[in-house]
């Protein structure tokens, strides 16, 4: 399955931040919109990075508390993982496995079009082993292994 199928089943609008969002209001759109990253994006539109439940987590431990006056600049990664519509949903799959990430942004044209979380990956996953389990259990039980009209 491609990127671009699977995104066909996600929400159009991604949900993102600019660099000068508190981490409060981080915090707020992730909870709202029951998500676990933000893409940063600038100005322009343009994906200069991304930030996680994780990643703020991480910031108000180590803040011991004294996280509120943080903005978005202040924790997110800048080093980013992007896929491509066309990418295979196995090659980001791959991706998040050997960078250790649970979301990976879409870009096209520059722009992100979408989000692919570990979840998506594992519903994606799950939906093709039952599949391809139930046509396997069809072929060993004999339903699909000869012409079956003559039986009528």
């Amino acid at each position: 399955m491609l990127v671009k199928n699977l995104l066909e089943s996600k929400p159009k609008q991604v949900v993102s931040a600019i660099p000068g969002t508190s981490i409060d209001e981080a915090m707020d759109l992730l909870i709202k919109n029951n998500i676990g990253c933000l893409p940063v994006l600038d100005t322009s539109g343009e994906l200069i990075g991304i930030i996680s439940d994780k990643d703020i987590f991480k910031r108000i431990h180590e803040s011991k508390g004294d996280y509120h006056s943080l903005k978005v600049s202040d924790v997110m990664t800048t080093n980013l993982i992007v896929g491509l519509p066309d990418d295979d949903i196995g090659y980001i799959a791959g991706i998040m496995k050997k960078n250790w990430i649970r979301h990976v942004p879409i870009v096209e044209e520059g722009t992100v079009i979408g989000l692919v979380s570990l979840r998506d990956i594992l519903k994606t996953t799950s939906k093709t082993t039952d599949i391809e389990n139930r046509y396997l259990k069809m072929y060993m039980d004999g339903l699909h292994s000869r012409d079956r009209s003559a039986d009528y």
